[in-house]
């Protein structure tokens, strides 16, 4: 098993969900009061994540999403906010 001492090593890491799925790096993480409360991770551009999550460049991921931690970071699916079709649909229609 993988021992992680200090937060500097996460940086950098690719992060996948819990599906497989490749979903960016780790950029930075927030602490509060000594513990961590979350990461803040870039979305890959090669991930296809960009067009769910609305054009955002990344998101900022609550530590309790966090399944694993190692090579590679695992997050929880339901932390990805989902974009509905609908959504999806009008900002097409606005690029046109």
């Amino acid at each position: 098993m993988l021992r992680i001492k200090r937060l500097s090593e996460v940086i950098g890491r690719k992060v996948y969900t819990d599906s497989g799925d490749l979903f960016g790096l780790v950029e930075e993480v927030n602490l509060v009061d000594n513990k961590i409360d979350g990461w803040r991770i870039v979305v890959a551009r090669e991930s296809g994540m960009m067009q769910i999550l609305g054009g955002a460049r990344g998101i900022i991921v609550p530590h309790q999403f966090i399944k694993a931690i190692g090579d590679i970071m695992i997050i929880n699916r339901n932390a990805v906010p989902v974009q509905s079709e609908e959504d999806i649909s009008l900002e097409e229609e606005e690029l046109m």
